[in-house]
This record gives structure tokens, sequence and C-alpha cells, in this order.
């Protein structure tokens, strides 16, 4: 038997003496072992894909944001004693709202019918989307904490609706990766510039490359809604790609100097991934090749469609081209304080061909399975009326809806009271709803974490509960 000697002194050493001897080399080791890692992840780049935590329904998410908040009960949230009591006092406390004043019950101006196998309600805003209704998961119970624009979308992109934190796409961006590394992980279209800004699409604390990129903004018309100087057609590729090298050179010996950096380091990745979308985002942005039975389905030959009905077409590219979250937003024209039957109307107009092009297109395609489908506003609107034709904020009930990426289609989960003001029957809150979407994508929401000013966040904050009623 091998036998070890303690010093000069001639005897054996005890098992405790050569544990303590050996524990920093055993520490030494393991340090080496955690700094190779970090070593290999940072050489395959912030976007490389990552596992998740348990196998996922879906690998990416589309999601269609309505900002201003659609009226619940008059798009699918029926409630036939509104019409009844049309013209009454709630019969109910009201809670706090925005205004100081809301008036009477407010019926629907739409008729409400029922459709498909599932016999699901929708009003007639939706023509195009009622017949899908059966690949659709409605979720009615939803609620919020924030009765404000700004807040109540921070909430719902951030989970948070009074700190600037990392958004939803973020977060799944850095828990995943991105199945293309030559393109963003994260693609928002025409984002809102008002109520948070750049704040609902922001990394915040997390790393640069997990931000959303921004393709356009609110006004912009979605034809113009590219990758600017996205093309260099004055300097060769390979020269490009020296200038690069020097450039990050330079770069990382001022890392060298200066320790950590996250804005460098951002700004290191930044170039890298623009350098290799050169190669791939301009033939993806390029909808040239799509065929005509494509371009109308989408709307695009219809001048009311067409806007949306593009940022539809290119969320369907990018998913297909393997960009983990793609957002693409109708913005600002769902708070309709008044003129409710006029402005819901021609909302619904402009979205409801997209949105079912869309959903058929995915489905075609094969996509619609794997693909999670997210569609919804910040909050809903009270069922009383605010003016002759109006409706208040609502952050108390709202519908969202989901569709493909394991969710159970033909559902609708939860309930409002009577008349639609309350979330009643299985609450679902923003927490739950991300807690719910990260599931879907294999990642617990209580374990995916970062470290910022010395705590562990995570999306959900230390709230959050998935809904597993709508998992298929």
């Amino acid at each position: 038997m091998k036998r070890y000697w303690c010093g000069d002194m001639r005897r054996p050493l005890t098992r405790r003496e050569l544990l303590r001897g050996a524990s920093g080399g055993f520490g030494a080791m393991a340090l080496a072992g955690l700094l190779g890692m970090e070593a290999a992840k940072a050489a395959e780049g912030p976007l490389v894909v990552k596992p998740g935590h348990f196998p996922a329904r879906a690998k990416r998410v589309i999601f269609l944001f309505m900002h201003g908040g659609p009226s619940q009960v008059d798009t699918f949230d029926y409630k036939p004693l509104l019409k009844r009591d049309h013209g009454k006092p709630l019969p109910f406390a009201r809670p706090k709202v925005v205004s100081s004043e809301t008036f009477n019950l407010l019926q629907s101006p739409w008729e409400f019918r029922q459709y498909g196998q599932s016999g699901m309600w929708v009003s007639d805003l939706f023509p195009e989307l009622a017949r899908l209704v059966d690949d659709i998961c409605f979720i009615k119970s939803m609620h919020g904490s924030n009765s404000r624009h700004g807040g109540a979308l921070l909430e719902m992109h951030t989970g948070s609706d009074t700190f600037v934190r990392p958004s939803m796409g973020s977060w799944i961006t850095y828990g995943l990766g991105s199945e293309n590394q030559s393109m963003p992980g994260y693609v928002t279209i025409c984002p809102t510039q008002s109520h948070g800004g750049a704040n609902n699409y922001t990394s915040a604390f997390l790393p640069a490359p997990y931000a959303g990129t921004p393709l356009g903004s609110v006004g912009v018309p979605a034809r113009e809604a590219r990758i600017p100087f996205i093309l260099n057609r004055e300097t060769p590729r390979e020269i490009q790609r020296m200038e690069i090298d020097f450039m990050q050179q330079l770069n990382r010996q001022q890392l060298e100097t200066t320790g950590l950096d996250h804005a460098l380091e951002g700004r290191i990745e930044s170039y890298e991934l623009a350098f290799r979308m050169q190669s791939e985002a301009p033939e993806l942005q390029d909808i040239g090749g799509e065929s005509e039975a494509t371009r109308k389905m989408y709307g695009l030959d219809n001048a009311v469609t067409e806007d949306f009905g593009r940022q539809c077409l290119m969320a369907r590219r990018l998913s297909e081209r393997g960009v983990r979250f793609v957002q693409v937003s109708h913005t600002y024209k769902w708070d309709q304080h008044a003129q409710l039957r006029r402005d819901h109307a021609q909302n619904a107009r402009e979205v409801d061909k997209p949105i079912a092009g869309l959903l058929r297109d995915l489905k075609s395609r094969g996509l619609l399975g794997d693909t999670l489908v997210l569609w919804g506003g910040e909050f809903g609107r009270t069922p009383t009326a605010q003016g002759s034709d109006g409706r208040d904020h609502n952050p108390e009930a709202f519908t969202m809806w989901m569709a493909g990426g394991g969710v159970k289609a033909g559902l609708a989960y939860g309930s409002t009271d009577d008349y639609g003001y309350y979330s009643m029957v299985d609450k679902v809150h923003f927490h739950d709803l991300h807690a719910t979407i990260l599931h879907l994508l294999g990642l617990d929401h209580t374990k995916l974490t970062y470290k910022y000013a010395g705590r562990d966040f995570r999306l959900t904050d230390v709230h959050g509960h998935v809904v597993e009623k709508i998992l298929a």
C-alpha cells in the first residue's frame, strides 16, 4: 500500500491531514473547470442554443400586441346580461379606474355568435379569426396590477410596473439562446415609443445581446420597417472582416485593462452579429418570393390590412428562420375612451385577416405545433360607459389568447362576473402568464435567474404559477 508522509516527520499522514492538505488543490481544479466552461460559453457567443430545464412544447414565440387595451366584452367575453341591463347602474361597487367617472352599463354594439366544434363565442368584430377558434386557447380571466398604460405595459412586458427590468423576450433568449446565430434572438416590429418605449423590450441588467432589436417604430409603415444599413456595397466582405478583427483586438485589450464591462462586451458582440447579419437579413426581409396566394392570405392586397399583414408575414419569416421571440405591435389604437363603435371596428378590420392568415400559414407549414402565438393588450375595458360611446381602462378583467406551442386548442379558461368587470374564476395574473410561457418553452420560471445588485432576479420576481389546465 502506498504511504504518504507528513513533512519531515517520518510517520504516515492521517486521512484528515491528507484531505486538509489537498483541499486547496481540489478548489483550484474546480475553479479551473468553471473558468474553462465560462470561456467556452463566451467563445460560443451569448445566443448559442442552450438546453431548457425540461423538454419543451414550444420552440419560439410570436407576440401580437394590441396596444391600448382591447375591450373583452366587445371581442371574446360574451355577456348577455350586459345587453339585458343596458343603461342600468352597475349592481356592485366599481374598482378604482383611471377616470373620475364612468356611467351605467353599456351593451356591446356587436353581436356574438358561437363558432367551431368548441362553440366559442366571438363578436362580429373578428369574422376571420372566429373560423379558427378550435385552434385557440382563450384565457378569459386575466388581470393586472396597474390601470395606467405605462405601468401596465411594463408589467405585461417585464413583470414589473415600477422598475426597469428585462423584458419577457430578453429572458427567453437569455434562457434558450437563438436557433439562428446570424440574426438577433429577439426582434420587435414597429414597437411603441410611448408608455415606457424601449423599456418594454430592453434587456435591462441582462447582457446587451438579449435586448429586443427594433425594426421600424410606431408611425413607420411596415414596408419601411427594416434593419438599416444592412448592405455595405463599398467595402468588400474580407476587408470588413479585417477591420472588425482589428477593432475587436483593441476592444479586448481595453477589457483586459478595465476588467468586467458589460457595455463594452455588448458592443463587441453587436459588431460580430451585425457582420453575420449581412449574409442573412437582406434576403429574409425581402418578401418578393412570397406567392400571391400567401400575400392575399395576410391581406397585403388591401390597403386596410396591408400594414399589419406585412408585420405578421415578417413575423412568420423571422420565426421560420430561427428567431426565438418576435413581437408585432398594433400601436397605439385600442384606447377607446370615446368612439368605441367606430374605432374598435376599424382596429379589428386592420388585424383580423392578417392574424387569421398568420395562424393558417403557420399551421400549413407545420410550424404552429412548436410556435406559441400570444395575442392581447395591457388591460381590458369597463363594461360601464365612459361618455356615451366609450369604455375606461380595466386591469381587473380582460382576455388574452394563445395558439399552438403546446396549449389546449378550443378551450376557454377562466371567467369573469356577469358583466365582465372582475375576473372571478381561475384568475390569471401576468406573473402566471409569464410562468406558463416559460414552462411551454421548457424553462422553470423559478430557476431562470440572473444575479444583479446582490440578489437573484427572475421574470416572475417571487410570484407566478404555471396554469397547468391550459397545457395540452
